[in-house]
Formats: C-alpha cells, structure tokens, sequence
C-alpha cells in the first residue's frame, strides 16, 4: 500500500511549467509540462523520497491527508 501524501500542483510562469510539491516530505517536488504529467512525476518522486530516507534510516512522516494552510 502507498502512502496517500497531499501533493499542491501550480502553474510557475517563471518555470514555464506545472510544479508539483508535496509539503509533508521536505524538498519532494517534481514538474511537468501539464498537470496530469506534474502529479504523474510527484508520485514517481515520492516513492524515490520514500526509498532514499528508507535506505538512510532517516523518518519517514505519516500522511496527514489535508491542508494544514491555505
């Protein structure tokens, strides 16, 4: 089972893409020039974060499933 993370996507005119960030694991974030494809790189990134902080033994922070902000 995949951990359910809140991924923010938003238009960067400065990136001239999508960005796709995931609040809850720091510096986790991935782009696309769509918003389908953004969210399908977040949930490629995700896993890789998921592995790395895995393999050195760093936290891994439980999903909260919602905005905290806005």
């Amino acid at each position: 089972m995949t951990p359910k993370y809140e991924i923010v996507i938003y238009w960067s005119d400065e990136d001239s893409a999508f960005l796709a960030e995931v609040p809850e694991l720091p510096g986790c974030m991935a782009d696309g020039s769509s918003y389908q494809e953004a969210l399908r790189n977040a949930e490629v990134i995700i896993s890789e974060w998921l592995e790395t902080a895995q393999e050195l033994g760093r936290p891994i922070p439980e999903p909260r499933g919602k905005l905290m902000y806005a």
